[in-house]
């Protein structure tokens, strides 16, 4: 089975210049806890319910704080096309639970 079978398609992203309190909301709307985070059609990050606490509130940072100050940058991603066991053996390897889907294009 390829991934785009499995895959989750409606999807919300962030943008890295929004707060993180509206990150948050968009994460309890969509009851998710993590979000990709792209900037003129580029996925340039993720940022997780963990981040905004571990990142953001637990180091001081307010509800204004913007999503690039939390977020990850180091993204890894699968793309549609592949196979889901080969995808879910390298999230096994990578420690990984959620990955964003790309196409090639």
């Amino acid at each position: 089975m390829k991934v785009s079978e499995a895959m989750t398609r409606e999807v919300r992203v962030a943008s890295p210049d929004e707060t993180i309190q509206k990150a948050a909301q968009t994460m309890a709307s969509l009851d998710a806890g993590v979000l990709p985070v792209s900037e003129q059609d580029h996925l340039i990050g993720m940022v997780t319910d963990r981040d905004i606490a571990i990142r953001g509130i637990a180091k001081g940072k307010g509800p204004k704080a913007k999503v690039r100050d939390v977020m990850t940058e180091d993204v890894k991603y699968c793309f549609d096309d592949q196979e889901v066991e080969e995808v879910t053996r390298n999230m096994a390897d990578i420690q990984v639970r959620r990955l964003p889907v790309l196409n090639r294009d």
